[in-house]
């Protein structure tokens, strides 16, 4: 990987323990849940599921569990050891998501947890679509969801955490002008009886539903479904989130 790509993703790498202990279990349950209903039934036993930007592996654990073959691809070393150690039989390659290619193609693609909305700008969603379209096998799936702006962004979240031997506090902002979500995050963790204090900002890029649309139909998809979490599935973790669902 790049020197420019490693700088990237090193915000990522200092918040995978985090991640993994909280966020990546918190989100797996519900997904599944709603994979049940939007994906499961539409592929075939043991098909080769693209799980991109695949985190911690909590998603890919439970692919596994139902009998799919998995490949996870994530830009962050750290992201991926503990994805290695939560999914051990999934294969695992670290890429950006905004240039990977990979050999041979998948009945399905997914990308969970909003993963997508840390891509800053429109072209870049764009091109991740057309990465996506270029290895899905015809009359597979591409699953995803994206946060979407609704008023609880524009009150601003907090999230305090606290244990004996690590603590982490998130603060998250939203510029409605700019449709910037800025998320932070202060975190300190106990080593050799020493804490260790770590600071950084995580950023993520509200689209329009319009825009996300537009986005797909340029990379290629021409049929469209779109599912509002809360309305449609009672998903809570979130006040705003649509998932959708695009066959090649």
């Amino acid at each position: 990987m790049s020197h420019l790509l490693e700088k990237i993703y090193s915000d990522y790498d200092r918040f995978a323990w985090f991640y993994n202990l909280y966020w990546g279990p918190e989100f797996c349950s519900p997904a599944l849940t709603i994979y049940n209903i939007l994906l499961f039934p539409h592929i075939p036993a043991g098909a080769r599921v693209l799980d991109l930007c695949c985190g911690t592996g909590q998603i890919a654990a439970g692919l596994l569990d139902r009998g799919y073959r998995v490949t996870g691809l994530d830009g962050s070393a750290a992201m991926l050891r503990f994805a290695r150690e939560n999914a051990p039989e999934a294969e695992f390659i670290q890429a950006d998501a905004r240039t990977f290619k990979l050999p041979g193609t998948f009945q399905a693609v997914l990308s969970a947890f909003d993963s997508l909305n840390h891509l800053m700008e429109l072209e870049e969603l764009t091109t991740v679509f057309r990465n996506v379209y270029e290895v899905m096998e015809q009359e597979s799936i591409f699953l995803f969801d994206l946060n979407i702006e609704d008023e609880s962004e524009l009150a601003g979240q907090s999230l305090d955490m606290v244990e004996d031997d690590h603590a982490c506090i998130v603060r998250g902002s939203y510029n409605q002008f700019k449709k910037l979500k800025r998320y932070d995050v202060t975190m300190f963790q106990l080593e050799d009886d020493e804490w260790q204090r770590s600071d950084l900002t995580l950023y993520q890029r509200y689209y329009d539903n319009e825009e996300v649309l537009g986005a797909l139909a340029d990379a290629g998809f021409r049929r469209v479904k779109t599912y509002d979490a809360r309305r449609e599935f009672g998903f809570t973790l979130s006040d705003g989130r649509m998932f959708y669902l695009a066959r090649k």
